[in-house]
C-alpha cells in the first residue's frame, strides 16, 4: 500500500485526549499491591480531570470479560462498567472504524483487536493511546502510543 491510510486525515484533528486501552483498566481493577496496578491507578486519577479520557465499548467488553474470568460477580462487573463509562467519553463503534482497522492492519501489521483500538482512538481524535500492549512511542499520524505502566519511562 503506497497511499497513506484514511487514518491520517482523522488524526490531524487530535486534541488533548487520551484513549485508554483495556490492559490499563484491568491492572486498575485487579491487584492493588502490584506496581503496574498502582501505576494504572495513578495514571487514571492524574488524567481524569486534566484530560478527556476516552474508551470504546470494545475496551469495556474486554475488561468485563477479564474480570469475569477473575471471578468478579455480575454486580461487580456492572459497577466497573458503569464507573468506566461514567469517567470517560465512550466512542461508538462504526463502519468507519472497521475499515480504518483494516487499513491499519495492512499498513502497520497491527493485530486484529489492536487495530480496532487504534482506529477507535484515531476516530475519537485522541493524541495519546495509553496501552501496555503496543510499542511505546510509536506515532500514527499525530497520535502517540504510550506505555503508561512502564516504570522506566
Amino acid at each position: 500500500m503506497t497511499d497513506k491510510p484514511i487514518l491520517y486525515r482523522v488524526a490531524e484533528r487530535a486534541s488533548d485526549r487520551i484513549f485508554v486501552d483495556s490492559n490499563i483498566w484491568v491492572y486498575l481493577f485487579t491487584d492493588d499491591s502490584d506496581a503496574k496496578s498502582k501505576a494504572a491507578k495513578t495514571f487514571i486519577i492524574d488524567n481524569a480531570e486534566a484530560s478527556r479520557l476516552v474508551i470504546s465499548y470494545q475496551v469495556v467488553n474486554e475488561v468485563c470479560s477479564v474480570l469475569k474470568k477473575k471471578k468478579y460477580t455480575e454486580a461487580e462487573i456492572r459497577n466497573v462498567a458503569d464507573d468506566m463509562m461514567g469517567l470517560c467519553e465512550v466512542c461508538n463503534y462504526s463502519g468507519e472504524i472497521i475499515f480504518m482497522a483494516s487499513e491499519l492492519r495492512e499498513y502497520y501489521s497491527f493485530s486484529y483487536w489492536d487495530s480496532h483500538v487504534v482506529a477507535s482512538a484515531l476516530t475519537a481524535q485522541c493524541n495519546v493511546l495509553a496501552s501496555e500492549d503496543m510499542q511505546d512511542g510509536f506515532m500514527i499520524g499525530t497520535m502517540v502510543i504510550r506505555d503508561v505502566l512502564n516504570a522506566s519511562r
